[in-house]
């Protein structure tokens, strides 16, 4: 007995064949570019500006004691498992606008701060000595956001965020930010010692 297995780019190489040939161009474009492109074991989506992948908490860290948070430079996005494994969140972030701002590798949660009051550290006022010498908690100019959690590396966080638009983007001095609605709803489901880990 055959057995019959169709794709897509048969269905769509059959359909411009019955249009005479019409729509051949565009068969062709998307036979030269596979819908997917094998990066270790991960597929990854082509066509997608943010590259996503999906993780297994397993490949990165040996338990989820406390919990565990993996911040994905690649993709853009930071992931959180529970202890018990009954929650787990995916959120698109900011990440390090430059490979000099991003660090790599396993650290904690040292520290949550509701309405945090943000202080440009001395690197950044250096660069940019027009920024204010602090942002008081609560203000929508706030770069933390609402929330902000420390990480054991000096200057390092995961916070909130003042302007939407650079979710997604390398827009950051170093630290992820997220959604403001979705710090807060990180924030109440870590605790210091949280597990972290940037790749």
């Amino acid at each position: 007995m055959t057995k019959t297995t169709f794709s897509r780019r048969a269905l769509l190489g059959t359909g411009a064949l019955a249009l005479g040939g019409l729509a051949m161009p565009s068969v062709l474009r998307a036979q030269a570019l596979p819908d997917y492109e094998a990066e270790g074991n991960i597929r990854t989506a082509r066509r997608n500006v943010m590259g996503f992948r999906n993780h297994v908490w397993r490949d990165h860290f040996t338990n989820l004691r406390r919990g565990a948070i993996l911040c994905d430079t690649y993709s853009r996005a930071l992931h959180y498992w529970s202890e018990d494994e009954s929650i787990a969140l995916t959120y698109p972030c900011s990440v390090p606008m430059t490979e000099d701002f991003t660090r790599r590798g396993m650290t904690e949660i040292t520290l949550k701060r509701n309405l945090p009051t943000w202080v440009p550290t001395p690197n950044m006022r250096q660069r940019d000595p027009s920024l204010p010498v602090r942002v008081e908690g609560g203000d929508p100019k706030n770069p933390l956001g609402t929330r902000a959690l420390n990480l054991s590396w000096e200057y390092y966080r995961i916070h909130g965020i003042d302007n939407p638009a650079k979710i997604g983007r390398r827009a950051s001095n170093g630290c992820f930010g997220l959604m403001n609605q979705h710090v807060e709803k990180l924030y109440e489901l870590v605790q210091i010692g949280t597990q972290v880990r940037v790749i």
